[in-house]
């Protein structure tokens, strides 16, 4: 039966031309890992960069590995990030639908058309999906590769079950490039006769997503570096339907070390791990763009790019063949500037749900503890411990009160702490400047330094020797009547 060749004609009216596409093409298979994250990224900058149109397809042809719920942390995670889609399932575009699922039938009118250029063919075997992946596969042992278009068509007229098969040239090589790899030449014989359609009629991942890249006008191929392998086999579809070959972008490898690659199976965090570990989503960014590309020129010493700098500034020639590794203190070391570099009002915003989860009492502010943060915090998820004293005085040792730097003893904290009591319960208004003039006030007249006096009122305050802030803002949050009653608490301990 002759294909209609009008249709492969409607098809390639409707892919848009003239600019720079790309795409994003997750597998809804759960959470969002570092690598995916990264690969997300750098098609989005390779859009943004070239003023092209970025995309989101859901490839959902491995029905077997989908997770519930999986698409929508896709969404979720790249909405956080800010990289928006032009195109994709939720807005759709000029060349939907932007789900594999939902191209069923596109791909076996390629294949049948690849089948009739001579490219592919039908295969009856039974062979185990398994023997392909272990690459124990024997081109010369197919007898199907052999078989005439007619008897093949005859089979699969009768009802015989196959699958459609890419066929391999026997001999000589086939070169691909690689924007970072460049020129990678295979000889023909070590690749395999791979499976295109398989028994149920759903396309391999590898016939998907060159039908779909085709389709969808993508100019730039951006994927993990394990598939250079499979860009041989790629560049031979392409070229068996006489298509254009999109300019591959290999990256390499996110390791955990110089020997392991990242992996969820590990404990390596993904996405959603980072985000609950206490790091900013614009730091995540920030680190990840750099885990494999640098900037050049008279911004190769700039760390800190928010994403708008990042469009600006990427290019493929800053990307890195030699793999990165992950490393989890550079990346807390970037959230503290971020944490730094945010206006108080932000800062407040997103440190109040932790800085709640040990402070319930509403008449503590969560603003003026969060003030005290801003500057002595690397991750979110510190905070509950740091401001857990202001809820509830800790159990704590007389001992904490000595203290040589500030010249404070247990006995000189005795007289300090007695004489503050006295000079803070005559105060009217509590705020800030009048404690901080009560205290120092003191200091001066018992001719001591005002390290004298603070630390032993910081002590009996907090109850810990390490806190986010001094004695006067501690004061000042605790209020007049508590901050009294801690320092009774600490005069009876000594």
């Amino acid at each position: 039966m002759a294909l209609d060749m009008k249709y492969f004609e409607e098809m390639e009216k409707k892919i848009p031309k003239g600019k720079v596409r790309t795409r994003f093409a997750p597998s809804p298979t759960g959470y969002m890992h570092v690598g995916n994250l990264r690969t997300a990224l750098y098609t989005w900058l390779i859009a943004r960069n070239a003023g092209g149109t970025f995309i989101l397809r859901i490839e959902d042809t491995d029905q077997g590995r989908l997770v519930e719920g999986a698409t929508d942390v896709i969404y979720k995670t790249l909405a956080e990030c800010k990289l928006d889609h032009d195109e994709g399932p939720d807005v759709g575009g000029p060349v939907a639908p932007y789900i594999q699922s939902e191209r069923r039938d596109t791909y076996g009118k390629y294949a049948r058309l690849l089948v009739e250029k001579g490219h592919a063919y039908y295969c009856f075997c039974e062979k185990a999906d398994s023997a392909e992946d272990t690459g124990e596969f024997d081109r010369a042992e197919d007898l199907c590769r052999s078989l005439s278009p007619e008897e093949a068509q005859a089979r699969v007229d009768a009802g015989e079950p196959y699958v459609i098969r890419q066929r391999i040239p026997a001999e000589g090589t086939t070169t691909f490039h690689d924007a970072i790899f460049g020129d990678i030449t295979v000889e023909n014989k070590t690749l395999d006769d791979q499976v295109l359609i398989k028994r149920d009629g759903m396309p391999t991942y590898n016939f998907a997503n060159v039908i779909d890249d085709h389709l969808m006008g993508i100019t730039h191929v951006v994927r993990g570096s394990e598939y250079l392998s499979s860009a041989p086999k790629y560049n031979l579809l392409y070229e068996g339907f006489g298509w254009d070959i999109p300019t591959y972008v290999h990256c390499s490898p996110v390791m955990r070390d110089a020997q392991n690659k990242m992996s969820k199976r590990h404990g390596d965090p993904s996405y959603e791990d980072l985000k609950d570990q206490g790091f900013l989503t614009d730091a995540i960014l920030n680190y990840v763009a750099l885990l494999g590309w640098s900037p050049r020129g008279d911004i190769a010493e700039k760390e800190v790019f928010s994403l708008d700098e990042l469009a600006k500034a990427f290019d493929l020639a800053g990307m890195s063949k030699s793999p990165a590794i992950f490393d989890i203190e550079k990346l807390t070391h970037f959230n503290a500037l971020y944490l730094r570099a945010m206006s108080p009002e932000d800062f407040a915003r997103v440190a109040k749900p932790y800085i709640r989860e040990t402070v319930k009492g509403e008449s503590l502010s969560a603003e003026e503890i969060a003030a005290l943060l801003q500057a002595r915090c690397e991750r979110l998820t510190e905070i509950p411990e740091k401001v857990a004293f202001f809820q509830e005085l800790p159990e704590y040792s007389a001992e904490l009160f000595a203290n040589k730097k500030s010249k404070c003893t247990p006995e000189v904290a005795k007289e300090m702490l007695s004489s503050a009591i006295v000079v803070l319960d005559a105060v009217h208004t509590w705020n800030e400047g009048n404690i901080h003039d009560v205290l120092t006030g003191l200091a001066e007249g018992l001719q001591v330094k005002n390290a004298t006096v603070m630390w032993p009122v910081r002590i009996a305050a907090a109850g810990q020797a390490v806190t986010p802030g001094g004695a006067i803002e501690i004061c000042k949050i605790l209020g007049k009547e508590e901050t009294l009653r801690r320092l009774k608490l600490g005069l009876e301990k000594l």
